[in-house]
């Protein structure tokens, strides 16, 4: 008699890019575990379906994960795809990253309306109009180009996209590489951002697959997308973004290199209107991960909830501590007073 493959279902937000990312980890399950077979679950989630608003309004940390997750503790999914970016630094408990996916583009890009093709941010007329619906890039922006203005813009990326094109509102939106690279929409690129003009966000251009910390049969499925240099990164971004308690939803930045063993972190934070900014840099030397052939025991990280090899342990917990480190730098200059301030203006702007 043969065997009967196991099923294993996924839950992915609705909008088509995050089926698009939910897609690339399945093709690739695929390809490691042909003897499995997979269902897709696709849901909207509180941030899908509330648009009227500007996400700082919403008031909700984990606008764009929340219901996945409830479907994950109830066990009607057996693994999440997240944009990395999307996951708040601290999970729920009983549930863990089991992997971290190769990360591709982490910077931000403009995208222009048609009538400014060929332009850059610099080069816009006084006054042009930018959108974007992050709290972040808006400080950002605000700081380098004084001379725009920056307004929300919200919906997935195709009514964003459709908002800039057939409308006169908007005259460039900021969106991530990433996004616009999965959605086969790189041409439409015509200026990257770099760390002189905005850092990304914490995770940015990672996929990370959430799963249950009691389910070893899916933890061990999904591991096998685990990417090291991706997870070292991620690993000492998501702990500088924890040590700074309650910044996920203020203006936070960040850059992270990882050249041989050395890693080199840049961090930042500022106040809504870009006029504050505080930033320092971290350097430092990590030990080789130690990974052996076959079959590797798993270890947690508690602090940035993601599983590794036991092999990869050592190496992933020094890259937390850089970015502790990192963190307690800006804290020690001042850091907890600007985000202090930026919450309470973001509170008061709920209102």
């Amino acid at each position: 008699m043969a065997d009967i493959a196991r099923v294993v279902k996924v839950g992915s937000r609705k909008s088509q890019l995050a089926l698009i990312q939910t897609n690339v980890i399945v093709e690739e399950l695929k390809k490691l575990s042909p003897n499995t077979s997979f269902e897709i679950v696709s849901m909207s989630t509180i941030g899908d379906n509330i648009l009227e608003k500007p996400l700082p309004k919403i008031g909700e940390k984990s606008v764009f994960t929340k219901e996945l997750e409830v479907a994950l503790a109830n066990k009607s999914v057996d693994f999440v795809v997240h944009s990395l970016k999307d996951l708040p630094s601290t999970l729920p408990p009983g549930m863990l990253i089991g992997a971290v996916f190769r990360r591709d583009s982490p910077y931000d890009v403009v995208v222009f309306h048609p009538k400014h093709k060929g332009s850059s941010l610099a080069s816009l007329p006084k006054g042009s109009v930018i959108g974007t619906s992050s709290l972040r890039r808006s400080a950002q922006l605000k700081r380098a180009f004084p001379h725009l203005i920056i307004e929300d813009v919200r919906g997935n990326l195709n009514t964003r996209l459709n908002k800039l094109d057939a409308g006169d509102k908007y005259d460039a939106l900021i969106l991530a590489a990433a996004g616009m690279d999965r959605m086969g929409w790189a041409e439409r690129i015509e200026q990257v951002l770099g760390r002189d003009e905005c850092l990304y966000a914490v995770g940015q251009g990672a996929l990370a697959v959430e799963v249950n910390l009691d389910d070893k049969q899916t933890i061990e499925l999904v591991s096998k997308l685990i990417d090291g240099d991706t997870s070292i990164c991620c690993a000492a971004e998501r702990n500088f973004l924890r040590t700074l308690e309650g910044g996920c939803s203020v203006p936070i930045g960040i850059t992270s290199s990882l050249d041989g063993n050395q890693l080199t972190i840049t961090g930042a934070v500022f106040s809504l209107d870009g006029t504050e900014c505080l930033m320092e840099t971290v350097t430092g030397t990590l030990p080789d991960p130690s990974i052996q052939d076959g079959s590797c025991p798993h270890a947690v990280l508690t602090q940035s909830s993601i599983y590794v090899p036991t092999g990869m342990r050592d190496t992933l917990v020094t890259a937390e501590k850089l970015g502790e480190k990192l963190a307690r730098a800006l804290i020690a200059r001042g850091a907890e007073e600007v985000l202090r301030k930026a919450r309470e203006e973001k509170d008061l702007a709920q209102q």
